[in-house]
């Protein structure tokens, strides 16, 4: 390989370059306003994200190379870490331009979003009230003695006001209060005086600021209040103890609350805040020379602004794409009949997730069935899935569900549904503490004619109805028996690790993913190199693994062309000569996140197609339970082909990914406008109708 050039972009600043991405988003005029700001939110929600795991875990790398006296790799990270701050407040600056101009382009759709220095008194008059009638019973502030450990107060998911008492007499004393937006809007619209033509919004933390004499005045004396805004980020990894009288539920449950007191690895805080003040909430958050400490625009926990409401004209937001009906299920009497006739693929949100939740109902109630079994990753809170796994054990099924209680984010809620389906009868299972299962499969056993017949789901994405409307994925029903007892024998090796499991047709992580894959490539190296036909084209989420990624440089040294279309991390240079100039990528942002994972090799004509759980990272390869499914159906394995090909041709929402990540358009030159999301709305509408008629 060339020593001349690094020949891995470190993941860290290759996920900055993602969420650039999503900040062009809102930079981009093209897009509705009301889009435009909620593109501000999801650029702010992720940025928590990523310090909460990317910016802790590179924080905790600096300790332990200066406690184990690796002075060289301290220092190496040291660097990185600075690059990371450094990226960040471009990123930071270009943000808040960004959101001082979406506010203006508000204000020529007669939409304004008031600040306290723009109230008249009619405004303010009615904020008092508002105050007064709705908020100051959840207002709880906490005065900040000596006593008080303001770092295990606060939650890092909400935002707070930082507040200094100033008394002529008595020294000056702070105090916290949090917004309430658990419990209420953080966007209060406010009724029009006169004219119905101009809109007001206005925030809740605003609203506090007005009335911060109300909540003092009587309990506390004062000569005058002041109050910014601050927002801290925790790391958020958490250990589980050894103790062998716990159960696994009960050490998750008590591993949040260690959450809850991790160290900060991020303070951003109003630029507005005085020095003094400043100073002593750094000093109350006992802030470290490796924390991040961010000066910003006067709003805190920008994320809320993904629900920013909409109360101008339709057109303000993107027009909604009706979820299509699925015209192989509906042409047949049961989801049973519908499999057996062929395999089914749907490709959310574009497909109704309805199908979905229809097949588990189902199954929970047809007589014939005599099993279920599912894996959940992440679910929603108000699940139709998991009450119809209830169901189904009230109907006398065996209903088994693997819960993964470790989904970042997500534990709570999966700690929640395991208690409640325990109490409903369903055999829960946690899998096993050292391998993450982030498959997503369901097995449905049904006796047909004295045989029982697995009915098999492979998916891309979780079985999680909020997010099937906003994640783009795919999902395959599949009544070959192959592949369904291939699935069975994955739900085996999770309930029974020790016993051996042999998979010919899934890639099945930790068993033989890499192994398979590394196979797939190898064989189109060899075919490059026999003058056969050899290409390998990639959709998948995040590609890390430098195994992987060396693989993928040899098969661009012998010639393979290497289409892919990456979202998020990229590790791998494409376009270094002798190196990677076969190599192509692209990365697609737009209304959807795009999230599934599709593995493409051409064996010479053959062509070999997957679908999977796992992005190409070290964690999803080896620390975690992934199923990679063969699509074997000439037309779906088309109908997969069309779609990417729409999306390697987008001219409108894609990006390059080069060497410097620095995310330029691709060119469009002479070629028509086309956004692929749409383009893939309409290609599979029409599909629909031609199947229909």
């Amino acid at each position: 390989m060339p020593e001349s050039e690094n020949v891995y972009y470190p993941r860290e600043l290759s996920w900055l370059s993602f969420n650039q991405r999503v900040l062009q988003e809102a930079k981009d005029t093209s897009n509705p306003i009301i889009e435009r700001i909620r593109f501000l939110g999801i650029f702010s929600n992720n940025l928590d994200e990523f310090y909460r795991v990317r910016v802790a875990d590179v924080k905790r790398q600096i300790y332990i190379h200066l406690n184990e006296g690796q002075t060289e790799q301290a220092e190496q990270t040291k660097q990185l870490m600075e690059k990371i701050q450094e990226k960040v407040k471009t990123l930071t600056q270009d943000f808040d331009a960004t959101h001082l101009e979406v506010i203006k382009g508000l204000a020529r759709y007669n939409i304004f979003l008031l600040g306290e220095e723009d109230l008249n008194d009619y405004h303010e008059q009615w904020s008092r009230e508002y105050f007064r009638s709705k908020i100051l019973c959840h207002v709880a502030p906490v005065l900040l003695t000596k006593k008080v450990k303001l770092l295990s107060r606060l939650n890092d998911s909400a935002t707070y006001l930082y507040i200094k008492i100033s008394r002529a007499d008595k020294s000056d004393a702070y105090a916290v209060v949090e917004v309430p937006t658990q419990s209420l809007s953080r966007f209060v619209v406010i009724p029009p005086e006169k004219s119905r033509k101009k809109k007001y919004i206005m925030l809740l933390d605003d609203i506090i600021r007005l009335n911060l004499s109300s909540i003092f005045k009587g309990f506390i004396e004062f000569d005058s209040l002041e109050a910014y805004s601050f927002k801290m980020t925790r790391d958020s990894e958490y250990s589980l103890n050894d103790e062998i009288d716990e159960s696994y539920m009960d050490k998750m449950s008590e591993s949040m609350k260690q959450r809850l007191i991790a160290e900060p690895v991020r303070v951003v805080y109003d630029s507005r805040m005085p020095a003094d003040i400043l100073k002593d909430l750094k000093k109350r958050l006992k802030i470290s020379s490796y924390d991040s400490l961010n000066p910003s625009g006067a709003y805190r926990n920008f994320k809320d602004f993904i629900g920013f409401p909409n109360i101008g004209r339709a057109y303000l937001e993107n027009s909604s794409l009706p979820a299509l009906t699925s015209q192989d299920f509906t042409a047949h009497d049961t989801v049973f009949d519908a499999i057996s006739a062929k395999d089914i693929l749907l490709y959310y949100p574009y497909h109704k997730f309805l199908h979905v939740t229809e097949f588990i109902r189902q199954a929970a109630f047809d007589p014939s069935v005599k099993a279920i079994k599912l894996n959940i990753y992440r679910v929603a809170s108000h699940s139709r899935i998991m009450a119809s796994l209830i169901d189904a054990v009230d109907n006398g099924k065996k209903v088994t569900v693997v819960i993964e209680l470790r989904a970042r984010f997500d534990e709570e809620n999966n700690i929640e549904w395991a208690k409640r389906l325990t109490d409903a009868g369903v055999k829960v299972v946690f899998g096993m503490p050292a391998l993450k299962i982030h498959s997503k499969l369901c097995v449905v056993t049904r006796e047909e004619k004295g045989e029982l017949i697995n009915y098999a789901h492979f998916g891309t994405g979780n079985f999680n109805e909020k997010t099937a409307k906003i994640y783009t994925d795919f999902s395959l029903f599949t009544r070959n028996q192959d592949l369904a007892n291939e699935a069975l024998a994955v739900f085996s090796f999770i309930m029974q690790p020790y016993r051996r499991q042999k998979f010919q047709h899934l890639q099945v992580s930790p068993i033989n993913s890499r192994t398979k894959i590394q196979l797939l490539i190898r064989q189109e190296i060899q075919n490059a190199k026999d003058g056969k036909k050899a290409k390998i084209t990639l959709k998948i989420n995040n590609l890390d693994d430098k195994q992987l990624i060396d693989d993928l440089y040899k098969a661009s040294q012998a010639g393979v062309k290497i289409n892919a279309i990456i979202r998020g991390m990229c590790s791998l240079v494409p376009g270094i000569k002798g190196l990677s100039e076969n190599i192509s990528i692209i990365s697609v942002v737009d209304q959807f996140l795009e999230h599934p994972r599709v593995l493409v090799f051409e064996s010479d004509g053959e062509q070999k197609m997957f679908i999977s759980s796992a992005d190409w990272m070290t964690r999803n390869m080896d620390f975690r339970i992934e199923v990679g499914c063969p699509i074997y159906d000439p037309d779906l394995k088309q109908k997969i082909m069309d779609i990417l090909d729409i999306q390697f041709r987008d001219t409108l929402k894609a990006r390059v990914i080069d060497k410097e990540q620095v995310n330029k358009y691709v060119k469009r030159g002479n070629r028509r406008k086309l956004r692929s999301q749409i383009e893939t709305y309409k290609y599979l509408k029409a599909s629909e109708k031609d199947k229909h008629a």
